[in-house]
């Protein structure tokens, strides 16, 4: 009788992929943690428990078929096991990279509701993936035949981009306008190395461009071609921009040179990690080296702040978060790595003013939490006379995003936004009230992760398919 190869969790303890020491990994911008060796990625994966219903796959955004993919990495079926998971997520090497597991489908996984710890889904999502570049199985897609219809996508982060290649796959034309100078969006951009080496961005890119997808870059919407023009061209449109106008403080003295917004900050230090000249950074006003540094917010994107400003050499950083540690949204994995790595993080804390003309300190406001609010989280009260000053040369605003207002940027009024300024669209189809016109992606629902915006692109896609099928066969009758 042939050994099972599952069911291990009993016998093999939960072992993540080696992490760099602090002292090391907080002096450059390579990803910290190392890969699985072949026997290490075969042992985790086999202690999956094989369940009858697999609450990892119902909790992950994309479905993925993970119990299925875990066995065959545990038997050695490597390239099957990539075959498999590509079958319903378009950049698994990124999203094993730099999806919050913790949170999605490690968060539910039944032994480590049991108490075994759970199965390390992510760094075995990474170790099959890079193990299929490394061996050449990752090829651009080729159509079965070439279709007439074109699709035009508006922007290139990973909705835009997860759009484009199941597009080509069906044999669609695809066009993609973007306003940066590479591809990639935040993946690119917005997301610092020591989470995802960019290389692995600019590999999954060459491909789509192999595949047949055409890249047009540094092409703002509005300005260098109208969305009527767009429209034209294309027998549809996905509008795919992301979200890009950063939440600001009203408070005193927040115009004050040295306040800076993270999205600035880490495009700039992905920029200088790309080998371009950024004025900004060389002139210090987006560099942290140096410097007594605050970020304020309690996201995923504070904490890449925190731990950019590690790397550049800042003589302190501290991150302000008006709630505690339980109600933080960010990464409680993050979190720790932050830590590590030394990082301040002041629970309870919030920016009531700033002094200086070029910024010398937070005025921080303590505050405890009250009542909860109507998401269910308690909400954050001032603390009377609770007010100090903390010293910063450098104040970094992670605040989160909203929409850019697109109807005006673009000239559209007929394009129909929502309260919150996301596009009005299907959220299974993703259509617009504009025919032939969909959106995916943040631009849909919202500040949201990765993961999230792959499926989007993947269904709108699907939905445009469908759309092109049965015109041509009502064409045909």
């Amino acid at each position: 009788m042939a050994k099972q190869p599952m069911l291990k969790f009993t016998t093999v303890s939960r072992d993540m992929p080696e992490k760099r020491i602090p002292d090391l990994r907080s002096k450059d911008f390579d990803e910290i943690y190392s890969a699985y060796a072949g026997e290490k990625g075969a042992e985790q994966a086999s202690r999956c428990s094989q369940c009858g219903v697999p609450y990892c796959q119902t909790h992950c955004p994309l479905h993925n078929n993970i119990p299925d993919w875990l066995r065959m990495t545990a038997e050695g079926r490597l390239q099957e096991a990539y075959e498999l998971s590509q079958e319903t997520n378009t950049f698994p090497e990124i999203c094993g990279r730099i999806c919050p597991q913790d949170r999605l489908c490690e968060g539910n996984c039944v032994i480590e509701q049991s108490g075994h710890g759970t199965v390390t889904i992510g760094s075995i999502e990474k170790y099959i993936t890079d193990t299929a570049w490394e061996n050449g199985w990752v090829k651009p897609a080729v159509p079965h035949a070439e279709r007439a219809e074109s699709v035009g996508i508006i922007g290139c982060g990973p909705g835009g981009l997860a759009a484009a290649d199941r597009l080509r796959r069906a044999g669609v034309q695809v066009v993609v306008y973007d306003r940066y100078d590479r591809a990639g969006g935040l993946l690119t951009y917005g997301i610092p190395g020591f989470k995802l080496e960019k290389d692995v961005v600019m590999r999954r890119i060459d491909q789509l461009e192999k595949s047949g997808v055409k890249m047009v870059m540094n092409c703002n919407v509005g300005t260098d071609i109208s969305f009527a023009d767009i429209r034209a061209k294309h027998n549809a449109v996905l509008i795919a921009t992301g979200v890009y106008d950063s939440r600001d403080l009203e408070a005193p003295g927040s115009g004050a040179k040295g306040i800076v917004r993270a999205i600035d900050y880490l495009t700039a230090s992905n920029r200088v990690g790309f080998g371009d000249t950024v004025p900004e950074y060389e002139n210090g006003e987006l560099n942290a080296e140096g410097k007594r540094v605050v970020v304020i917010g309690g996201g995923d994107t504070a904490m890449d702040c925190v731990r950019t400003a590690i790397r550049q050499g800042a003589t302190s950083v501290k991150c302000l978060y008006r709630r505690d540690r339980a109600n933080m949204p960010g990464s409680l994995r993050e979190t720790a790595n932050a830590e590590e790595e030394g990082v301040e993080f002041v629970w309870l804390a919030a920016p009531k003013g700033f002094t200086g003309d070029t910024v010398n300190g937070v005025i921080v406001q303590k505050m405890r939490l009250g009542a909860p609010d109507a998401t269910g989280r308690q909400s954050p009260e001032p603390i009377e006379g609770g007010d100090y000053n903390e010293p910063a040369d450098l104040v970094i605003k992670a605040l989160g995003f909203s929409p850019e207002a697109l109807p005006t940027l673009w000239n559209e009024d007929a394009l129909e936004v929502t309260r919150w300024g996301t596009v009005l669209a299907d959220y299974e189809t993703h259509e617009t009230r504009m025919p032939g016109v969909y959106a995916c992606g943040d631009i849909q629902r919202g500040a949201s992760l990765v993961v999230w915006a792959i499926r989007d692109g993947r269904e709108a896609a699907d939905a445009m398919i469908a759309q092109m099928n049965a015109a041509a066969a009502v064409a045909a009758e």
